[in-house]
């Protein structure tokens, strides 16, 4: 394991007790993973076998195989693995292989046969520094006209920057604007370096192993993940904001205003 990929896995296996009570199981969480189910629930089939990156407590992999799809999952923290594996051990779901593995050394693994699709959830690409070998990686991995969706986050969040402007912190409230990777704490003494990137740039990247089909925001009017004490605090408006979050996330100007922005691309026949 490289020097790289020890320092992004680390933190994440110093929050992997609490994870689920942050992305999962608040009110926050709940809404914008169930946002990004609707788009997996559009694009992957029953009986369909896919692979999921970046997988933490293997949330995402457990909605899957619910729905009779088959998950390899994988993710870079032991812990976050280890607490995988004791969700889908509880579930009785049988459809759902874990392994530790980081991202940036998917071009390593050599499955028996192409996935017919390929899903990142919540951010795992952008702790990612170079996002070209990982292109080219699943791309190998990814049968012609199979499918890879991405949930990344956004480059502007109009939440963020309001959320920190309240109290002057301009240096989180403008964080998504710097091209440079930013430390990002996630827990006490634990910290990640994250790089937002555009659409446009992603897209660019991902080519011409992948074409863009789809794209769409998640968290306009929802807000990010650390507001929940709005949803608490307001449960009325925080119910209308889930209400028109859909509607606000198709909208080709407002979606760039989203905390996350989810990419469904479709696999080319370009060779590699």
């Amino acid at each position: 394991m490289s020097a790289v990929t020890q320092t992004n896995a680390a933190p994440f296996d110093r929050i992997a007790n609490v994870y689920d009570d942050i992305f999962s199981n608040s009110r926050i969480g709940l809404v914008q993973r169930k946002a990004v189910w609707a788009e997996l629930d559009r694009t992957f089939r029953p009986g369909e076998s896919i692979l999921e990156i970046n997988c933490g407590t293997g949330v995402d992999a457990l909605h899957l195989a619910s729905r009779g799809v088959h998950v390899d999952a994988c993710d870079a923290a032991t812990e976050m693995i280890a607490r995988a594996q004791e969700n889908v051990e509880t579930s009785g779901l049988s459809d759902i292989r874990l392994w530790c593995m980081p991202i940036e050394q998917i071009d390593a693994f050599r499955p028996n046969r192409p996935y017919d699709g390929v899903f990142s959830n919540f951010s795992g690409l952008n702790c990612v520094a170079e996002l070209g070998p990982v292109a080219r990686g699943l791309a190998r991995l990814v049968r012609p006209r199979g499918q890879l969706i991405v949930c990344v986050f956004g480059v502007f969040c109009l939440w963020e920057l309001v959320w920190y402007l309240r109290s002057w912190n301009l240096t989180k409230a403008f964080r998504r604007f710097s091209r440079q990777g930013i430390r990002s704490a996630i827990a006490p003494g634990a910290a990640v370096t994250v790089h937002y990137r555009s659409s446009r740039s992603l897209k660019r990247v991902f080519a011409p192993y992948f074409r863009l089909e789809r794209l769409r925001g998640v968290g306009v009017a929802v807000p990010p993940s650390y507001a929940e004490s709005f949803a608490t605090r307001f449960p009325r408006l925080f119910r209308a904001a889930c209400a028109v979050d859909p509607m606000l996330g198709r909208s080709p100007v407002l979606r760039s205003m989203a905390d996350h922005v989810v990419l469904t691309f479709r696999r080319t026949e370009s060779p590699l």
